[in-house]
């Protein structure tokens, strides 16, 4: 009874108060769950404010799943330009292949098929499932993650694992409008419980809230051990051009262009120019100019001042960038 209130509540502030955005918009029931399934890519590690213009464009470029399966493969970064982890936009393609072959055109709904297709994960199925198909499951991204670390005061390290957050969920309930519960404990974490000063005033469910009750709003965070990983950056120049490379070395940004790069073990006294931060990793890089000896294999020079017409990741726009800069 008490789940019922609750997601009642959720439910009746989501009904007033969710944002217009184009993946939620009424469609076929074919079109909601391709538009849930690229939405939900692009939403990885990216905000929704910037994410609502790509997925407009791509939409508009690619409008279904069969139309995704063939898409040239340089329009296809193209579209994604901007948005960062290319190997997203790779695994959407790939998903879309098998599943036009391996499930008749259809996306799968069932989580352990999902999750077998490239790019998909707990989250990521979790979420198409609620969403696309309206099954009764609370999928766990950080707003929601949010809202229930206050919803029960969980603050040491042991109540706020991945596996007690999956437990403790079950407070929330379900509801047969699964597909805009889903979406509005999202919203409640993205407009009301937000990060730093959350709007407690306009909550639905603020009244039970053991933070709210104890007016200590806090949340404890897991800590990340990111790598420390030194790459030396090898910068060839000629006719105000710089020589990149197709990424066939690293596992970070595989197959796009990049500038010769070479990692370095436990360096001593590594003089760094750049910083990166990227995924569970922290780059430093530092720059050393070389001169051309002989051809490398799968390169190609650019114009800096024309870097538009390149479709490069922005990893390699910064470098040139900064290379720019400081010659």
């Amino acid at each position: 009874m008490k789940e019922l209130i609750i997601t009642n509540k959720i439910l009746n502030w989501y009904d007033i108060h969710k944002r217009t955005l184009p993946w939620r918009k009424k469609t076929s029931l074919k079109k909601k769950q391709y538009y849930t399934l690229v939405s939900e890519f692009m939403l990885q590690q990216t905000q929704v404010a910037t994410v609502i213009p790509y997925f407009n464009r791509f939409i508009k470029h690619i409008p279904n799943l069969e139309a995704l399966a063939k898409y040239d493969d340089k329009k296809l970064i193209k579209l994604w330009e901007g948005l960062g982890y290319y190997s997203r936009v790779k695994n959407l393609k790939k998903t879309a292949q098998i599943v036009i072959k391996g499930f008749n055109k259809n996306l799968p709904d069932n989580i352990l098929e999902l999750k077998s297709l490239p790019g998909i994960g707990d989250y990521t199925a979790s979420a198409i499932m609620a969403i696309a198909f309206n099954k009764p499951i609370i999928p766990l991204d950080g707003n929601i993650e949010r809202v229930l670390k206050r919803y029960l005061y969980l603050k040491n390290e042991t109540q706020i694992q991945k596996d007690n957050l999956i437990k403790q969920k079950k407070i929330f309930g379900t509801s047969i409008r699964s597909s805009d519960y889903a979406q509005a404990l999202m919203e409640l974490g993205a407009l009301i419980c937000k990060p730093i000063n959350p709007h407690c005033e306009r909550c639905p469910i603020s009244g039970k809230c053991k933070s709210y009750k104890k007016k200590d709003f806090a949340l404890t965070k897991l800590k990340k051990n990111n790598k420390e990983k030194y790459y030396l950056l090898k910068v060839y120049k000629k006719d105000k051009k710089y020589l990149l490379v197709k990424n066939k070395n690293f596992n970070f940004l595989k197959n796009l262009d990049i500038f010769p790069m070479q990692e370095v073990i436990k360096p001593k006294n590594f003089d760094y120019n750049l910083n990166f931060k990227m995924s569970n990793m922290n780059m430093n890089i530092k720059i050393q100019n070389n001169k051309m000896n002989k051809s490398l294999p799968f390169s190609y020079w650019i114009d800096p001042k024309k870097l538009k017409k390149y479709t490069l990741p922005t990893f390699t726009k910064k470098i040139v960038s900064y290379l720019e800069n400081h010659s």
